[in-house]
């Protein structure tokens, strides 16, 4: 009995780590998105829409309202930079 619960601790321990990984992949991949536009010498992004429409922005909230996300933890940045563009209406980038 002792032997199965190690096994399934094990188990699950390797699970965490494995969403871990996945989450900081996830949070490093919508950083690096917006990390170019960020500063005095921050390039902007054109975004092409389905419809074919372009957006040229180097705010952090827009670029990423334009994104089509699945993860919960870049929809949670996205989310986070939504949130800070309401509240301080600056600094959008800086939060991701």
């Amino acid at each position: 009995m002792a032997e199965s619960f190690n096994t399934k601790q094990k188990a699950n321990d390797e699970k965490g780590a494995d969403v871990r990984a996945t989450n900081i992949l996830a949070a490093r991949a919508v950083a690096d998105t917006v990390r170019t536009s960020l500063g005095p010498k921050g390039m902007d992004k054109m975004i092409q829409d389905p419809k074919g429409e372009v957006i040229i922005s180097n705010d952090g909230a827009t670029i990423l309202q334009q994104m089509k996300l699945s993860h919960p933890t870049a929809k949670m940045m996205a989310e986070l930079s939504k949130a800070q563009d309401v509240e301080a209406g600056d600094g959008t980038t800086s939060v991701v």
